[in-house]
């Protein structure tokens, strides 16, 4: 009976502690994510597999640090790292992620778009004019405490993928071996897709909205003055850990059957040219069924709902942390005028680049190239505010942390130069 109490109330914690961390987490698996997954699926099969396991401990070493940020300092990213940096310095990589996750915008509308016409046979700009307004107008009109539900609540359609996964039948032998047993990339197109994955897998957007979340979760909690929010309860992070490890490892989850079901079902059958998530559901198909397609094609719109809310948000924390707007989810329009303004923006720009039918595989490219050259500087700047005692309040990162962090540093400048070099 005692045991049976002790697992209850283990659960009960397990979903208590559920919020940002997973919400942030699903929303890495983006429309774009998804067409980079299935790129790499299509043209190498299983032999990048492996890189789901790899990138899991690195993403939640590196969420969790910017959590902690936000947790302990009571400021997000931008605000912690302005106490670090020259003004210009966070405002070149403020504006430097709005032109990314604007870019990011228009590919994911397109890509959700695209989706929606398969399923509906409407013509695709439509859909992405009501989607733009659509995902604009609910992050204005509601709270935060209300849009946080329903972004948790889209989490699950990402398990489309996973059930995808399992209906073509994989032979699980073989996938653990692909899956524990890394093989080094053997041409270019290989290493060139690994840098995709980590870029897509560790991305800038992904840091500031996690510190700023944790900055909302404590005002909706009634911690509205910035002293009240310093420091952060043992309990506290611990509940944090635990809803990073399950979102990254979800995260994670959700890559690893994408990349196996388009290398069991297209790579198998010689279909590599995919350019997107739109051409991967379309091939499917043939090899695993209507249904198999028909859930890889609604994923893309679920997942779409949950990321461009995130994409749009992240930026208008930045950037309002930058300028010292007032800011925030809970804020109405009128309170935060500045802030929400970037949003409607940044969705505008995304609509825009449809409308003018902007080639989304090549909007991502330069996506890319921003986000390589962001990332690994803004983890540098992540280390160096998490372990400085006085912005986190006697509460430094754990040296853990910075080794974890420092490696996926490390990895994400070989990226950069990777990208460049292939």
């Amino acid at each position: 009976m005692t045991e049976s109490k002790n697992r209850f109330g283990i659960a009960r914690r397990v979903i208590k502690a559920l919020g940002p961390g997973v919400v942030t987490g699903a929303a890495d698996d983006d429309p774009s994510g998804i067409a980079t997954y299935s790129i790499a699926g299509a043209q190498h099969g299983l032999a990048l597999l492996w890189t789901a396991l790899l990138t899991w401990p690195l993403m939640a070493f590196v969420q969790m640090m910017c959590a902690r940020i936000g947790m302990v300092s009571g400021r997000g990213l931008a605000g912690a790292l302005r106490h670090k940096f020259p003004r210009p310095v966070i405002l070149a990589a403020a504006v430097a992620l709005f032109a990314a996750n604007s870019i990011n915008v228009g590919a994911d509308l397109s890509g959700m778009a695209d989706a929606a016409e398969m399923l509906t046979h409407v013509n695709s700009h439509i859909f992405v004019i009501l989607f733009g307004v659509g995902i604009s107008f609910a992050t204005i009109w509601f709270r935060y405490h209300q849009i946080a539900t329903i972004l948790k609540w889209l989490v699950l359609v990402l398990f489309a993928y996973v059930i995808t996964g399992f209906i073509i039948h994989p032979k699980w032998g073989t996938i653990a071996h692909a899956a524990f047993v890394p093989t080094w990339p053997k041409n270019h197109a290989q290493w060139s897709t690994l840098v995709a994955i980590l870029g897509t897998s560790i991305s800038p957007y992904l840091f500031f909205w996690q510190a700023s979340q944790e900055v909302e979760e404590e005002k909706a909690m009634g911690r509205r003055m910035l002293y009240r929010r310093f420091g952060a309860t043992k309990d506290e992070i611990v509940s944090r850990k635990i809803d990073i490890d399950i979102g990254t490892f979800f995260s994670n989850f959700v890559m690893f059957f994408i990349i196996l079901t388009t290398a069991l079902t297209l790579h198998e059958h010689g279909l590599t040219n995919i350019e997107s998530s739109k051409d991967a559901a379309k091939a499917l198909e043939p090899f695993a069924g209507k249904f198999a397609a028909f859930l890889f094609t609604l994923g893309v719109v679920g997942v779409g709902l949950l990321a461009i809310p995130t994409l749009t948000g992240s930026a208008a924390y930045a950037l309002a942390e930058t300028f010292a707007w007032r800011e925030g989810l809970d804020q109405r329009f009128r309170g935060a005028r500045w802030f929400y303004i970037v949003i409607i923006f940044s969705t505008l720009i995304g609509v825009v680049m449809d409308l003018l039918r902007v080639n989304p595989v090549r909007a991502l490219y330069w996506t890319a190239v921003l986000n390589g050259l962001l990332a690994p500087f803004l983890l540098l700047g992540i280390i160096l505010a998490a372990s400085d005692r006085k912005i986190m309040k006697n509460q430094p990162s754990s040296l853990p942390s910075v080794i974890v962090v420092s490696i996926a540093t490390i990895l994400m400048f070989g990226a950069a130069i990777g990208m460049f070099v292939f």
